[in-house]
């Protein structure tokens, strides 16, 4: 059952769509692309498995706004460009300090400890997240994940090792944002954690259906292995 509700995070309305499929609940953490349907299709279809999803927008302090069409996103420079200093204006900062609001919001379908997964800018999320609120979540899974490591003293990497959950990280072989000499800084952050570390035959995206880099093969391996890490920690 998929319904969409508005939670309150200061002076501001957020919208957080819900699938419900169980007791167990999940944090799922969007792309850079924004809310659209086939963010739904991947929530419905964890949903489906016995969990119930909470996927917050955000991007709500820039709402409303339309997700840019992915292939175009993918294909012009100049959407890339006029998307990304949009979407730019919704920093790290910003929606890390939303989790308190996402986590009351969740606990009031499900009990916890929770699972998280993210996508692209996502997967980055729902690992900071995992550092972040380590009481609060036992499985913790990225897909295609960007921007892990960067120049900064700050760098999301740094905080890895306080995760106590369990991790599944899903990288690309084809991608600029993550590179394979990051995948190792990535990999030895989180050497005290439960990891299972992939790297699937595909390009950075290639899970959601609407971009132009989507591979079914390696979605469906996605579901199966996030699924798997849901199961085994959340029961």
């Amino acid at each position: 059952m998929h319904s969409q509700i508005e939670i309150q995070i200061g002076d501001r309305t957020c919208r957080v769509e819900h699938f419900a499929g169980g007791k167990r609940g999940v944090l799922m953490f969007h792309d850079g692309l924004g809310m659209r349907p086939a963010m739904h299709e991947l929530a419905a279809s964890i949903a489906a498995a016995g969990y119930h999803v909470a996927m917050p927008d955000l991007f709500y302090r820039m709402a409303p706004y339309d997700a840019p069409d992915p292939k175009q996103l993918f294909s012009d420079p100049a959407v890339l460009a006029a998307w990304w200093a949009k979407a730019q204006s919704n920093t790290a900062e910003m929606i890390l300090s939303d989790l308190p609001s996402y986590l009351a919001n969740l606990r009031e379908y499900a009990p916890g400890p929770f699972g998280a997964t993210g996508y692209c800018m996502g997967g980055r999320l729902a690992l900071t997240a995992g550092a972040l609120h380590p009481d609060d979540f036992v499985a913790v899974a990225a897909y295609h994940p960007g921007r892990l490591v960067t120049d900064a003293a700050d760098s999301p990497h740094q905080l890895f090792g306080k995760i106590r959950a369990a991790v599944y990280v899903g990288a690309a072989t084809d991608d600029a944002t993550f590179s394979a000499e990051h995948q190792q800084i990535v990999k030895d952050a989180l050497a005290g954690t439960d990891l299972t570390f992939e790297v699937y035959p595909a390009k950075h995206g290639w899970v959601p259906t609407d971009t132009p880099v989507h591979d079914a093969g390696c979605a469906k391996r996605h579901l199966d292995t996030l699924l798997d890490l849901l199961g085994r920690r959340l029961g």
